[in-house]
């Protein structure tokens, strides 16, 4: 069974979604016990490390991984 794994953390504004294994997915996602990061373009594995089942996805930019001189 596949469900959306949804919780709030943080302020009352802020909302992290929690993905489950098995989703098909596309990106960056760490893991929700770890932090062992994955970019995915199909479905999300139990993690390799940890065998937890709940994955966060990353908050991913286009500069955010150029390097500066």
């Amino acid at each position: 069974m596949i469900q959306d794994l949804g919780t709030s953390r943080g302020g009352p504004d802020e909302f992290v979604e929690f993905w489950a294994a098995g989703q098909p997915v596309k990106g960056e996602f760490h893991c929700a016990e770890c932090g062992y990061g994955v970019t995915i373009v199909r479905t999300l594995p139990t993690c390799p490390m940890c065998g937890g089942s709940s994955w966060e996805q990353s908050t991913w930019s286009l500069f955010g991984k150029t390097r500066r001189p």
